[in-house]
């Protein structure tokens, strides 16, 4: 329980259903120190435990804090850092989800003889024939956030229950003020990352890493045929796709097409240099199945709001080739890449390098 609108509902719902219902709320990071602790928005602050805690209270169950900022820490954060050091762009609330908090959850779970656990995320739990466990995506596709669960494993995927899942965001408040709690129907939502409270992270890596700027300060931005153009702030503050604060001008727009961390340096292009048709991925969990048919069709998403791309998959050892049959744009390795078979997830990965498109 975050003390937002959707875990909040999510356990009113289960506990009006006849469950056990106890109360986790996940302290994962020092929002004092990141001096954030008054912060409006978003979730995991201090009023945001107090809504949870009450909620629970006034409906007669129980409710704990549960402190993993160590694990958090030395995971979640050391792995953010580390990627953006190697020049490649990290999604944290994905590694979060599939090794700290379901974990977590879990292994509190049992010490509480729990038979399950349940999130606030829009997404759907199955069950196939073949015995696996898969998530499927929510009924509000503008909600859905079978994106971020890929990584969870069939262990977790079978003591899982995402309540939300049937419904719109739009029920969801009208539960919310149907319970007595008009604040929290009306409460704004937050799609930063928890431990970048102010949605910087550039700022967050300079904080985070003694003298970085000064490490990385002065690097060439190139094209791709490695012409110099200018000079840029350090190749961790880039991203894939990325067109404005280059601080450079051309005349046209230019959009980050490549990031060499060994040299540091940024490689610039047009937009069509964007374009790519294949790519590799790699620590890939699979759920509806568990294995692969070479050249199995899917819908592959690069990214939370990407529409998906219809491709093939190539399993290759421990890999997955994806082929596109159009092309996708601005693959930036360290995301996720998600397979999809109608609205069930199948698996998913972390993108290793992208090929670009002719």
């Amino acid at each position: 329980m975050s003390g937002g609108i959707d875990s909040t509902v999510t356990a009113l719902m289960l506990h009006d259903e006849g469950y056990e219902v106890i109360g986790i709320t996940m302290k994962t990071w020092d929002y004092a120190s990141a001096g954030a602790s008054k912060k409006e928005t978003g979730c995991c602050n201090l009023d945001s435990f107090n809504d949870a805690r009450m909620a629970a209270v006034q409906h007669g169950f129980a409710h704990f804090v549960l402190d993993i900022r160590e694990e958090f820490g030395d995971f979640v954060i050391e792995n953010f850092v580390d990627e953006y050091l190697a020049g490649r762009t990290p999604n944290p609330c994905v590694l979060c989800n599939t090794h700290i908090k379901w974990r977590a959850l879990l292994k509190r779970a049992d010490a509480m003889d729990c038979e399950f656990i349940a999130t606030g995320h829009y997404g759907q739990i199955r069950q196939h024939t073949n015995g696996r466990w898969t998530v499927a995506k929510g009924i509000d596709e503008t909600k859905d956030q079978s994106y971020v669960l890929w990584g969870l494993q069939q262990d977790l995927l079978a003591r899982t229950l995402l309540p939300l899942g049937p419904y719109r965001k739009t029920e969801i408040r009208q539960m919310a003020l149907d319970y007595g709690y008009p604040e929290l129907a009306k409460k704004a939502e937050s799609y930063e990352i928890c431990f970048v409270p102010d949605n910087d992270y550039r700022g967050f890596l300079k904080r985070r890493v003694d003298g970085l700027e000064e490490r990385v300060a002065g690097g060439n931005f190139v094209d791709k045929n490695g012409k110099i153009l200018g000079k840029h702030k350090g190749y961790p503050f880039y991203t894939i796709g990325q067109r404005k604060g280059l601080d450079v001008t051309f005349g046209k727009p230019v959009y980050v097409t490549g990031i060499q961390p060994e040299t540091n340096t940024v490689v610039l292009g047009d937009e069509a240099d964007l374009d790519q048709f294949e790519m590799m991925v790699g620590k890939v969990n699979l759920m509806k199945y568990d294995t692969l048919t070479p050249g199995m069709e899917a819908i592959t998403k690069i990214r939370y709001k990407d529409g998906g791309t219809l491709s093939n998959l190539y399993p290759e050892g421990d890999k997955v080739r994806v082929r596109f049959y159009e092309k996708a744009k601005s693959i930036a390795p360290g995301q996720s890449a998600v397979f999809y078979e109608g609205d069930e997830v199948i698996g998913g990965g972390i993108i290793q390098r992208a090929v670009p498109g002719i």
